[in-house]
């Protein structure tokens, strides 16, 4: 009970009692009494909810601040200039948390801080900005996998333009796969037999892959959804963009009318849409001209610079549509081991996320979340990690094989030595020329104490 419900309490008490003067005496008493018990109470400020954990991420023109707390907050909140500042009252909440600990990133936010609240009983939120963004603020209901939340969506209305850096080794070292759970905030995407959210399975999902790319050296992963909040499908090919990621892999859980269908698959984009997407691209006159860099600046006649631009678009979308295929095989030869496969090839559609145009894209079906086997198996956080892995070491397979220029991966590819299985014909003198290094450098790195090569015997080449 607190102060104002005391207060409408006593009124109604004086009310009922204002005709009886003896009475009336006695009830101030009481009033008086319990007006001073209460303050008492009150005089320790109990609160009814704090912050367990807060994450912060940044992606294209937006940053988010999802705080997760103990009961549904109650919060208002308003906007300071000079500096710009977002300021966030949540009441009946302890001020536990450190904000210093959150990772921030991005421009559009330089600080998160306390600050002296409206009373002792709430907790004052400070958002330090460097300009004034576009403000959302929405609570988010506790479910099986998530407590309650508040959400703080922060849009930039004047992003800087990501400007394509296309002179290839300039780049990050390490390999970036960018990880899109399907689905999310008033998005559940497919509901299963016993209520499953096919939002939260594909979180739960991309969650673990993070984990096993984040663990492996010369890889990082990027999420386009980190907490349960809604994303258009047009804008997660952007993150692949903005990152200039080597890969992106979309994560969904399939259904059907019938609860019969079981088993995963694995897409890539369909030609017809890869067509439009490149003559979509093609109309951005700032785009073409960007992809041709120096040559844009003297080609007079602009039909030539067109040519030219949808020659390098055509063969960068081929490339990516068949290093997507490549994978994909990849997936599936690991996710077989894993569960059954509905698809056993990969399979081609008009879908948004996956028109990245230079960037690598599938999207992964785990399986049917309306089959109720499936449904089960998804709800087992072992199968969810055996899932994640499988796509990770396909991954891996992929990457090990063919990695991005400018990596490290692709730096200790050049590093490695060669390998050469001796046929017949075969000599040290031979491979010598052929390699373009020394015998003595062949017998060194094979630890070989005669010039006697046998075939079947497979040699290590040092680097020339």
């Amino acid at each position: 009970m607190n102060l104002a419900r005391l207060a409408n309490a006593v009124a109604v008490i004086l009310r009922t009692y204002k005709n009886n003067k003896m009475q009336l005496g006695l009830v101030q008493k009481i009033v008086t009494w319990s007006i001073g018990i209460s303050f008492i109470l009150f005089s320790t400020v109990s609160y009814a909810d704090k912050i367990t954990d807060a994450r912060f991420s940044h992606a294209a023109d937006t940053s988010r601040l999802v705080l997760e707390l103990e009961d549904a907050p109650s919060f208002t909140y308003f906007s300071l200039k000079n500096p710009d500042r977002l300021v966030i009252d949540l009441q009946d909440v302890k001020r536990n948390f450190d904000f210093t600990s959150v990772g921030i990133t991005g421009a559009l936010v330089s600080k998160i801080r306390h600050s002296k609240p409206k009373t002792k009983a709430d907790t004052r939120l400070v958002i330090e900005l460097t300009k004034k963004p576009n403000v959302t603020l929405y609570a988010l209901a506790k479910n099986d996998d998530f407590p309650d939340r508040l959400v703080i969506e922060m849009v930039d209305p004047d992003p800087v333009p990501v400007l394509i850096n296309n002179q290839g080794p300039d780049r990050d070292k390490d390999i970036i796969v960018v990880v899109d759970a399907g689905h999310g905030g008033n998005d559940p995407g497919s509901i299963g037999p016993s209520g499953s959210y096919e939002k939260n399975i594909t979180l739960s999902i991309a969650k673990m892959l993070q984990d096993y790319i984040d663990n492996e050296p010369g890889m990082r992963a990027i999420m386009t959804r980190t907490g349960d909040y809604y994303i258009s499908p047009n804008d997660r090919p952007k993150f692949a963009a903005k990152e200039r990621a080597d890969l992106l892999i979309s994560i969904h859980a399939d259904a059907f009318t019938t609860p019969q269908p079981r088993g995963g698959s694995v897409w890539v984009l369909s030609k017809g849409r890869a067509d439009s997407e490149l003559g979509r691209l093609l109309e951005q006159t700032e785009r073409s001209s960007a992809l041709l860099g120096a040559a844009a600046g003297v080609i007079e006649d602009r039909d030539t610079e067109r040519y030219f631009a949808e020659t390098i678009f055509n063969m960068s979308m081929d490339l990516s549509r068949a290093s997507s295929y490549e994978l994909s095989n990849n997936v599936i030869g690991q996710m077989k081991n894993i569960t059954k496969m509905h698809k056993r090839s990969p399979q081609s559609a008009s879908l948004a996320v996956l028109t990245a145009s230079e960037t690598p894209s599938i999207l992964v079906e785990v399986g049917f979340i309306s089959n109720p086997q499936e449904e089960k198996n998804l709800n087992w956080a072992q199968h969810r990690k055996r899932l994640a892995n499988a796509m990770f070491v396909a991954i891996k397979q992929f990457f090990q094989k063919t990695p991005p220029d400018g990596t490290l991966w692709a730096q200790w590819k050049s590093e490695k030595p060669k390998q050469h299985k001796v046929e017949r014909g075969d000599s040290l003198s031979l491979l010598a020329q052929r390699y373009g290094v020394t015998v003595g450098q062949i017998k060194t790195e094979n630890n070989l104490k005669s010039d006697v090569v046998r075939v079947g015997q497979v040699l290590k080449i040092p680097r020339a």
